[in-house]
């Protein structure tokens, strides 16, 4: 059954395409998620076409093998680890963008680079908003799979906002057109908006049609630090209160000395929260907003507060929140998470991780979209530990309850993959579940699309 398996996708795709040495299959095994339980896949095809994906697809649905869609393996909850026995479609090599200025659209194909697609719209005068902070190398497919967002949700939205229409292979091969050209269009039911975010357990995005919008004025950035968290985050409610900044994030005190043992850049490493503020309006506004902020802060306890419009500094900056994944990754393994709560809330949860931090005797670093309350707690383990890993993970599902009891979220853009599909139920309701499991079983009746992922066995 397995080299009937093979020989077909062999006999199906480009020469080349199929890789089933065991070395190379290792490379595919998992996502930035290091998932422990991940398999090993019978093959991996690297598609460089919506063909070639349909080819791939209808080899497995004959077999009645599971497919695994991948990206550029930047996920962070096992959306892509691999399947035993499963074909791991690799869509790495679909990279080709294309710039429409007059309509203000990009017709991308899943491989290609966040970073990439704002490039080229920068060429045209135009800007692709959606800004993961993992966006030098994490893959359009991959954003729209997970829904993501980034630091400029709070006043820009997240993708699904600039998504018009998709190219979609489903479970039994056929690619359909989703959607299109038109920023205005409610001709039968939102399918479009049904495939963002389903992390490629309904079908298989091979191009998307991104909405871009004019290019972003030139920001003014503000840094505040702050003695005590709760300062920080009744700061952030209230400028939430009093305007939209482009980007409101926050770092806690690991966070930061993570930040400043790899950046170097002289933050205070007493300081309990750090806010990273800027506005994008025109010079009158943003200098208005940006003294409005200040003058907020200070009243909620900020030690020091620095505003610059200067690019370089303002860039300086963002790049240190941007990299305070990678500084806390320095401090041991992680298992991420990112959970959500309503904006009140935020305080609530950062004061119960703390909590949970101490209980278990394990390490959280805290960074958040805090304008939308969107957090990651980045707990962090000596992976040799048996106790300590046991206690992580005790404190990862800890979490999760607790936004859950807050009435948040267990995920705001990473997506549930398979580390958070334990939670999912409790975060739904049966009735919600169900009518989730409803539409994946019209789709995918056999389930063989990223089998595991999401809604675990079906």
């Amino acid at each position: 059954m397995t080299s009937d398996v093979v020989s077909d996708l062999l006999a199906a795709l480009p020469e080349g395409a199929v890789i089933t040495d065991p070395d190379s299959l290792q490379a595919y095994r998992r996502d930035r998620a290091e998932d422990p339980d991940a398999g090993t896949p019978l093959a991996v095809v690297r598609a460089t076409s919506t063909e070639d994906v349909q080819a791939a697809v209808r080899v497995a649905a004959g077999a009645g093998v599971g497919i695994v869609p991948r990206g550029a393996g930047s996920g962070l909850s096992g959306g892509s680890s691999a399947v035993d026995g499963a074909i791991l479609i690799s869509l790495e090599r679909m990279r080709e963008i294309r710039i429409d200025q007059g309509l203000q659209m990009a017709v991308v194909q899943p491989g290609a680079f966040n970073s990439e697609v704002k490039a080229a719209a920068s060429e045209h005068g135009l800007w692709y908003p959606p800004d993961p902070s993992s966006q030098d190398f994490c893959s359009i497919g991959g954003n729209v799979a997970t829904n993501a967002g980034g630091l400029c949700c709070v006043k820009y939205g997240v993708t699904t906002d600039y998504v018009l229409g998709l190219t979609v292979v489903l479970a039994d091969g056929r690619a359909v057109k989703l959607g299109g050209p038109r920023l205005k269009d409610v001709a039968g039911l939102s399918l479009t908006k049904l495939f963002v975010g389903s992390e490629g357990t309904l079908g298989i995005v091979t191009e998307a049609v991104l909405r871009l919008v004019p290019a972003q004025q030139t920001p003014t950035t503000l840094v505040a630090m702050f003695p005590t968290v709760d300062g920080a985050i009744k700061a952030v409610v209230d400028i939430k209160a009093a305007m939209r900044p482009s980007m409101l994030e926050f770092m806690d005190r690991v966070t930061i000395n993570a930040v400043e043992d790899m950046m170097r850049m002289d933050l205070d490493r007493e300081s309990a929260a750090m806010l990273i503020v800027q506005s994008d309006e025109s010079v009158e506004v943003a200098a208005q907003q940006i003294e409005t902020i200040e003058q907020t802060c200070g009243l909620h306890g900020a030690s020091e507060v620095y505003a610059t419009s200067d690019p370089d500094e303002s860039a300086a900056l963002i790049e240190a929140r941007r990299q305070a994944i990678p500084a806390v990754e320095k401090r041991g393994a992680l298992l991420l998470e990112d959970v959500g709560v309503p904006l009140p809330r935020l305080g609530d949860l950062i004061d119960g991780m703390r909590a949970i931090a101490q209980t278990r005797g394990v390490e959280i670093a805290v960074v958040a979209h805090a304008g939308d309350g969107n957090t990651h707690p980045l707990i962090v383990l000596d992976p040799t530990d048996a106790q300590q890993r046991a206690n992580a993970e005790i404190a990862f599902g800890e979490v999760m309850d607790l936004a859950i009891a807050l009435g948040g979220t267990i995920t705001g853009e990473h997506g549930v993959g398979r580390l958070k599909q334990p939670w999912l139920a409790d975060y739904l309701g049966d009735d919600v579940l169900e009518l989730n499991l409803r539409i994946k079983r019209a789709l995918d009746p056999a389930g063989i699309m990223n089998p595991g992922a999401v809604f675990g066995a079906i």
